[in-house]
């Protein structure tokens, strides 16, 4: 049997959803892997409900993370936290913690393989141990802009750690279809162990076991854009603030919008009817609500497959992979309402191809949800090259990938 390892970046859930696909994908052409993980809260619990046999093999492992601040992660408490112990001990101290326990791991379980997405600590244990290893990514060295003065040396350190890992595999398609082409900046020095195995996103659409659900029944043949929140909770919280300020502009009053707040949360499922009262989801289907706000905690995968397919625009934060299924497997057009530079430089990449809009105020964000009704058409043909030329199957090629390097 050999042992993999699967590493996961704690911060977001982009990084979790790519490594269980990979996963998926890797359990189904091998049945002679031990399969652990190491990843932190929240990701450690997800883990542990998606795989409750795992027990022992899923290890908790301290990884730091940004400081959280109130629009977001928070550039300048991160850097004070570099000679400051802010909420915890001081980063290099917490860097050093992580390092020797991810060492311990690999010297007690002697893997023959380590795949790590955003966790660039284990590319440098790995190699220090000449233990090949994959690093899965959607950056390398992002262009900064407000973080510029802050991050700068931390991307650079960060490219160099990326750097060590044996085959570097960019979630993306090759540019000039890349969203995440201007967070990537690869040195063709590095280019060798580079390959563009393509978007992590689902390839078919989910299997329906049941008929349409009340939000689906509720939805019908309305005009509407899909307000997505996502991210760790300060990016969600964030993106949620600005999306509430946009509703409160003159341009929003009549326009339809679904939001998903992306948590397991039944309270905050209801119904803002035009005539300014609140009903839950199936008593306003039953009753035939005139709907202005439907708010969702949690789309199951097929209402979430339902709304993307019917939604005129969809509303994003900038993640790399909501970007990747609503251009490039629904061909819709996106507002983009970025909260840190990665999520910029992809918005900005998207409006020059003609794919969406970047909106950064809340006026901007009203006056683009208002125009896009009107110009959503206008996107058709950029989004239907983009959506010919966009790579799927990133998790099955990246498994393959996997499954050579421990023939070799």
């Amino acid at each position: 049997m050999f042992k993999v390892a699967e590493f996961i970046y704690p911060w977001g859930g982009g990084h979790y959803s790519r490594m269980m696909r990979l996963d998926s994908e890797l359990r189904a052409i091998r049945d002679d892997i031990e399969y652990h993980y190491a990843t932190r809260s929240p990701i450690i619990e997800r883990l542990r409900e998606r795989l409750p046999d795992a027990g022992q093999n899923i290890h908790e492992i301290l990884m730091p993370i940004p400081i959280g601040g109130s629009d977001g992660p928070s550039a300048s408490r991160s850097l004070l936290n570099f000679f400051l112990p802010i909420g915890g001990p001081t980063l290099p101290s917490q860097i050093a913690s992580f390092l020797r326990a991810e060492a311990r791991l690999y010297d007690t379980e002697r893997f023959d393989l380590a795949i790590n997405d955003g966790d660039m600590g284990s590319n440098v244990i790995a190699s220090r141990r000449s233990i090949p290893c994959i690093f899965v990514t959607n950056q390398y060295k992002p262009r900064l802009y407000n973080t510029r003065f802050y991050l700068r040396p931390a991307a650079e350190f960060i490219a160099r750690q990326i750097a060590k890992a044996t085959r570097i595999l960019v979630a993306d398609s090759e540019p000039p279809n890349c969203i995440c082409e201007y967070n990537l900046n690869i040195p063709k020095e590095l280019q060798a162990k580079v390959e563009y195995v393509g978007h992590f996103a689902d390839s078919e659409p989910p299997r329906r076991t049941a008929g349409p659900t009340d939000l689906e029944g509720l939805i019908g043949a309305a005009e509407f854009g899909y307000w997505m929140r996502t991210g760790d909770a300060a990016t969600n919280n964030t993106t949620g603030d600005a999306y509430e300020r946009a509703f409160a502009e003159h341009p929003m009053r009549d326009l339809r919008r679904i939001v998903s707040h992306a948590k397991k949360d039944a309270s905050i499922d209801r119904v803002l009817g035009r005539d300014g009262k609140t009903y839950t989801i199936s008593e306003a289907l039953e009753r035939g609500v005139d709907w202005l706000q439907i708010d969702v905690g949690f789309l199951s995968t097929t209402e979430r497959d339902t709304v993307l397919a019917r939604c005129r625009y969809a509303v994003v934060n900038g993640s790399h992979t909501v970007l990747g299924e609503v251009m490039g497997v629904k061909a819709k057009p996106i507002i983009g309402v970025p909260v840190y530079d990665e999520h910029t430089n992809q918005i900005m990449w998207a409006q020059e191809h003609g794919l969406g809009i970047l909106a950064k105020s809340p006026p901007e964000i009203a006056a683009a949800a208002s125009s896009m009704l009107d110009s959503s058409g206008e996107f058709g043909g950029a989004l239907r090259r983009f959506a010919a030329g966009f790579r799927r199957g990133g998790a099955k090629r990246a498994a393959r990938i996997a499954s050579d390097m421990l023939d070799k």
